[in-house]
């Protein structure tokens, strides 16, 4: 059904990388997914198993260790993810965001020194940018690095981070310079076993996405090499993350529309199947209507995200752009689910039914990546 579509920046290769991302998520991952849900965390030995089989850094050089694809590997892998219902896999922040600030800002040292040993797993990585009081609004951050002899010292608290937990390498967002705003942001990296003073809170419960470990994170006068500052130049920060936003934006749409279309297959099969008074549910109108519209909203959905692929395959998205495709499609995914989980009565409430855990998985969809209110507020900027 919605599976047969083709998307046009797939290619006889990336084909090949499909069926061999779907082979792996479902014998190895999708039967660990309901394991991780209850522990809340996702096992370490996982991530070596998907080093080895060439999932992570599937964009990053092969010079660096990685796989020498780009964005289309990337948001295969996601929509895989979503598709093969593998709960709590951290890869997106991992290798589609984190490897990628490695690689576009780092010196060739940096690039040595982490991306290989991210790529097989070795070293697992976070973003640290939200503060307990500074959710969107990066340039209001106040945690702070200051020089101090050949090192700087950090100091303050992030929260909601993914991989907070496993992470062996955080990228944290810092104020090298407290009076000059955006100017003053820089990006460090700290290796956690080797911090002193560094200290990781709880791991959040969440509402969905029970399986991702999401944390506090604390820094109190941890130092850090001067080498740390990714890069060479303080102040850079705020640049370095305004670029990387097009991709970042985009992959959350990318899982956005993998997720419509899970859900709306499983409710066709449900509706099929379940009979009342004398009638498989799929045969009233009101059902046929409903699965209708949800599947012209994916056709839209994946209509405009493939587009955006596109352009950004061709070094052409702009944040803003991304930006109506991140709070259009989250919200199409979180409206489909809604009606489909209707379609299932009261067992669509019930957990051990994909479609309950679906629903609650989605909800931060339009949360996190930049909320879908300041992802309006940027695309009202270019009319």
């Amino acid at each position: 059904m919605l599976a047969s579509y083709t998307s046009p920046w797939m290619s006889e290769d990336l084909t090949i990388f499909q069926d061999a991302v779907k082979k792996f998520y479902t014998k190895e991952f999708a039967p660990q997914s309901d394991k991780w849900t209850k522990q809340g965390y996702v096992d370490r030995e996982a991530w070596l198993q998907a080093g080895e089989a060439g999932i992570l850094c599937a964009s990053i050089p092969e010079e660096y260790g990685g796989a020498g694809g780009n964005y289309a590997h990337e948001a295969i892998l996601a929509e895989e993810q979503e598709r093969c219902a593998v709960a709590g896999f951290g890869n997106i922040v991992h290798s589609a965001i984190c490897a990628h600030y490695f690689l576009s800002y780092g010196t060739e040292e940096q690039r040595q020194k982490w991306l290989p040993r991210m790529a097989t797993g070795e070293l697992v990585c976070a973003i640290a940018m939200t503060e307990p009081g500074t959710g969107s609004d990066l340039q209001a951050v106040r945690t702070t690095a200051r020089k101090e002899g050949n090192q700087y010292v950090i100091n303050g608290s992030k929260t909601f981070i993914s991989n907070g937990q496993s992470a062996d390498l955080v990228i944290v967002v810092c104020k090298t310079d407290t009076s000059q705003g955006a100017k003053g942001i820089s990006l460090m990296i700290v290796e956690t076993a080797e911090a002193d003073g560094f200290r990781r809170g709880r791991n959040l419960e969440k509402m969905g996405q029970h399986a991702a470990d999401t944390s506090e994170l604390f820094f109190d006068d941890v130092k850090v090499p001067m080498s740390n500052l990714l890069g060479e130049e303080e102040g850079r920060g705020f640049y370095q993350l305004m670029q990387q936003l097009p991709q970042e934006r985009l992959i959350i749409a990318n899982q956005a529309v993998a997720s419509m279309e899970r859900a709306i297959e499983l409710t066709v099969d449900y509706t099929k199947q379940r009979k009342t008074f004398g009638n498989a549910v799929f045969d009233y109108q009101n059902t046929q209507f409903k699965l209708a519209e949800c599947k012209a909203d994916w056709m839209a959905a994946r209509s405009m995200v493939d587009m955006l692929t596109l352009q950004l395959l061709r070094g052409e998205l702009d944040a803003n752009t991304a930006a109506a495709a991140k709070f259009w499609c989250t919200e199409r995914q979180c409206d489909t689910i809604d009606t489909c989980l209707q379609m299932f009565g009261g067992y669509g409430y019930m957990d051990e039914y994909p479609i309950s855990r679906m629903y609650s998985d989605a909800r931060v969809q339009r949360i996190y990546g930049g909320s879908n209110e300041i992802m309006r507020m940027l695309v009202a900027r270019t009319l």
